[in-house]
């Protein structure tokens, strides 16, 4: 008899309610400031960290090894067979390679499965909602793991950023240019490379009203190819993701659609005025 766990990371973004439903094992990130370590999602919220951050910017940390080898053991001891998880892409942070690395030293006592979201936040998330729905309908952990792949293929994700300041300070630039199109007010408008994982950019606009309208054209066209779900996501910037929101639930092709907070990690290196969506198409 087959006992799946799910693990993630904190930046997984799902609700309390998804984590318990499917008992989904998250392991959270740390903020560090100067004076204090926090945990995020537990003892620090996004608005936390954006409040904070003209005094100070933190750094960020990702679980270590010891900490995903003491959530292994514990597994372990609680007679789970397999291990399905996912965490932010492997071009964003090192966690997936930490993931990996204890799923090869645990292989011998419990099965895993570790995928590469090659994404962030709820579009990450929603790997962990796919395999908890499957778990409850009683598949098994091989026909789990061959449905993932497809779903994480068929989810995009767009963002655009207020400033570029917070992803250059936390290392987390990709193959974004910035400097000379900020002083001409350009808007990247950025997706993550499916093949390294990394941030890109995918178009250049000048202005945030011309970004928020280009992020509308694009969700459009990506939802009018066939039925999806939707998740709009922003950090400390409520209004504008609230429009998005109003904008995209009228298209007749959103089955449902969700919108949230980035997590606390996230917004270190986002900053304040991001703005994102994801598009998860039907794959079966």
């Amino acid at each position: 008899m087959e006992k799946i766990a799910l693990i993630t990371d904190s930046i997984c973004d799902l609700s309390k309610e998804i984590i318990k439903k499917y008992d989904i094992k998250v392991l959270p990130l740390k903020i560090i400031y100067k004076n204090r370590e926090y945990i995020d999602g537990v003892d620090i919220s996004a608005e936390d960290v954006y409040a904070k951050l003209k005094i100070e910017i933190p750094t960020t940390s990702m679980p270590s090894v010891g900490e995903v080898e003491a959530l292994y053991e514990k597994l372990v001891a609680e007679g789970y067979t397999h291990v399905i998880g996912t965490c932010i892409s492997s071009g964003l942070s090192g966690t997936f390679n930490n993931f990996n690395l204890v799923a090869e030293d645990f292989s011998d006592r419990i099965k895993s499965y570790i995928i590469d979201s090659l994404s962030i936040s709820k579009a990450e998330g929603e790997l962990m909602v796919v395999a908890g729905e499957m778990i409850e309908q009683g598949k098994s952990f091989d026909e789990i793991i061959k449905v993932l792949p497809k779903c994480r293929d068929n989810i995009k994700c767009f963002f655009t950023f207020s400033t570029l300041e917070y992803l250059k300070k936390g290392g987390r630039i990709g193959k974004i240019s910035g400097t000379i199109g900020e002083l001409l007010n350009l808007k990247p408008i950025v997706s993550i490379d499916s093949k390294d994982g990394k941030y890109y950019t995918y178009d250049k606009v000048r202005g945030d009203k011309n970004a928020f309208n280009k992020l509308v054209s694009i969700a459009t066209d990506l939802i009018n190819e066939g039925p999806c779900k939707v998740k709009v996501l922003h950090g400390d910037a409520l209004p504008k993701a609230e429009r998005l929101y109003e904008i995209l639930k009228q298209l007749p092709n959103v089955k449902s659609i969700e919108l949230g907070v980035l997590s606390a990690v996230a917004g270190v290196h986002s900053g304040p005025g991001f703005l994102a969506f994801g598009v998860i198409k039907d794959f079966e």
